[in-house]
């Protein structure tokens, strides 16, 4: 923050301290509202910048949006961030838990889900809220000459200004905000997980202009990760699709980045061992990357002890022995073929959106399934009727039919999507676009050879082991042909002979595009390139869109080419 402060004042000869606006950066939706003439005519996310979706009628649902101003304006638009409160969103879980329906992870994805709801009702039912941050005048009618002028400006036409904002006189006014903020954040009803700092002046801000991303006139604060104190009040053990075992600990609910927060994996036992946890003890947790809780220590113990929590022997799901592989750290449920937990997490692994992107699939239709026995492979799901799907509590027929029609729908995947949905072990969502593009055919993969698939970039000998190991087993084949008998036939890839511009090049995505990173990425492999998921000294291009993140960091660090989705639109002639 400093640095940019300071590059600011030399690179523009500023004698003067600049001064600034902080404001809480809130975690919600980005959109835009357009005004003509006064009255509220279009709202829209904020998409890529350029492009994004008409919601105008769910947003008129807000009260915090008014639907005309008194300033006779011809043109005005107003940027703000649409959110749940933390109350709200606690409530809509509640309600979510009693229905039975999927539970929120977070009010931003609360509040995301409730503005693209087909019926605007339901988006007035979920009293979100929003605060307005940026207003642009198409006129000289009114007179604004900095950006807090511009947000009194906006509270005295009706919007919901952020009233925490504060202008500062100099960069260490700033600094002191961001500290204040840190620990006070905690106290508000709603998600925030920084500050934005802008230098105030409209007319220096003209001056500074801005980058290919973002203003040269803003930056941004992150706040460190929130860390909070709670009781580990069981240790559990779950068993997942691999069969690895894997201990969870279940604790005291806390309110942490945005969330409740009642789980946090343990990963392994030797991780146990190293945290020295046991039931009882007092833990920090944070959030990875604000979304995966961790545990980061014990801070204190029950009672002083030697003793650890134990592994298990035995499967808590099947009571199978529990077994080692390859050295591995974590222990294995060998009876894969009859686990119930290795058999529901397969089948919500085969529905996932990843894979066959069954709507309306989630763990609790199939825990209900394959504890009521109508289902124990992939293939059952297939035979299922809509009377089947009425035995399930709590669903309806016109559930059960939906349920049913998507079931379905689902059996002509891509080639890709079938192999990854398969659940091969060591084999993920980019190996199995790479084995579809080199085998083209399900039954080529199926006879292919050793050799065959170590010739893929990136293949190595324990992959093409799993490959050769999935396809010569008897189970796995059994359900292959049931797949086929009840219609579930992947699409062969076309081979195009497509261009090879993107030939020896890997690109990494990040951040908010017009579209999604897969289309991307399939755009990329179909001009010969890669995609990887990490920034590297052997990444080509970072392709960046809004908000990137630590992935724009780590290139400009590395002295990675940057580019925007419009360069990248120019690369391959579009």
């Amino acid at each position: 923050m400093e640095l940019w402060y300071e590059r600011l004042r030399k690179t523009y000869s500023l004698d003067i301290q600049p001064e600034l606006v902080c404001e809480l950066k809130i975690d919600g939706l980005a959109i835009s509202l357009n005004y003509e003439n006064s009255k509220f005519i279009l709202g829209a996310t904020r998409g890529d910048g350029f492009v994004g979706e008409n919601i105008t009628l769910n947003l008129k649902t807000i009260k915090a949006i008014p639907h005309s101003i008194q300033a006779n304006i011809k043109s005005l638009e107003v940027r703000g961030e649409v959110f749940m409160p933390v109350k709200v969103f606690e409530k809509l879980n509640e309600v979510q838990i009693a229905n039975n329906a999927k539970v929120f992870a977070n009010p931003r994805n609360a509040a995301a889900g409730s503005l693209r709801q087909l019926d605007p009702e339901i988006t007035r039912e979920r009293n979100l809220s929003m605060f307005a941050y940026y207003g642009r005048i198409d006129s000289n009618e009114i007179t604004i000459n900095s950006h807090s002028e511009m947000l009194e400006f906006l509270k005295s036409q009706g919007f919901n200004v952020n009233p925490n904002y504060r202008v500062c006189k100099n960069i260490q006014e700033a600094i002191n905000y961001c500290k204040e903020w840190d620990e006070k954040r905690k106290t508000l009803d709603y998600a925030t997980d920084g500050v934005v700092i802008k230098i105030n002046n409209f007319t220096l801000q003209n001056e500074m202009g801005f980058t290919a991303r973002a203003p040269r006139w803003a930056t941004a604060y992150k706040f460190p990760p929130e860390e909070m104190s709670t009781i580990v009040e069981n240790i559990e053990v779950n068993v997942g699709r691999s069969g690895a075992v894997t201990p969870v600990a279940v604790l005291k609910p806390v309110f942490i980045s945005g969330s409740t927060v009642q789980r946090a994996t343990l990963h392994n036992f030797d991780e146990i061992k190293r945290l020295n946890i046991n039931i009882g003890d007092r833990v920090l947790i944070k959030k990875a990357a604000e979304i995966i809780p961790k545990v980061i220590c014990v801070t204190e113990h029950l009672h002083e002890s030697n003793t650890h929590f134990q592994a298990p022997e035995f499967c808590p799901c099947c009571g199978a022995k529990l077994v080692p592989i390859d050295n591995e750290v974590n222990l294995y449920c060998p009876n894969s073929k009859n686990c119930p937990a290795q058999i529901k997490s397969k089948i919500e692994y085969w529905a996932s959106k990843e894979c066959m992107d069954i709507d309306g699939l989630g763990s609790n239709i199939v825990a209900q399934l394959v504890d009521n026995k109508l289902v124990k492979t992939p293939a059952d799901l297939y035979k299922l009727t809509v009377d089947d799907l009425m035995k399930i509590n709590l669903v309806a027929e016109k559930s059960a039919q939906n349920l049913y029609t998507a079931i379905q729908a689902s059996k002509n995947p891509t080639l890709a999507r079938f192999i990854n949905s398969l659940g091969i072990r060591h084999v993920g969502k980019e190996m199995s676009e790479q084995l579809a593009n080199k085998f083209l055919t399900l039954s080529s993969l199926r006879s292919a050879s050793v050799d065959e698939i170590l010739s893929i970039d990136g293949c190595g000998d324990k992959i093409a082991v799993s490959i050769l190991d999935f396809f010569s087993d008897s189970y796995n084949n059994v359900i292959l042909e049931d797949l086929y008998k009840y219609g579930v036939i992947p699409q062969s890839v076309e081979n195009t002979g497509g261009s090879e511009i993107f030939k020896g090049m890997t690109f990494v995505i990040t951040g908010t595009l017009s579209d999604t990173r897969d289309k991307f990425s399939a755009i990329i492999k179909a001009n010969g390139g890669k995609t990887s998921s990490s920034v590297s000294k052997n990444t080509t291009y970072v392709l960046a869109g809004d908000n990137p993140g630590s992935k724009y960091d780590k290139a400009v660090a590395l002295g990675v080419k940057i580019i925007n989705e419009i360069e990248f639109n120019q690369m391959i002639g579009s």
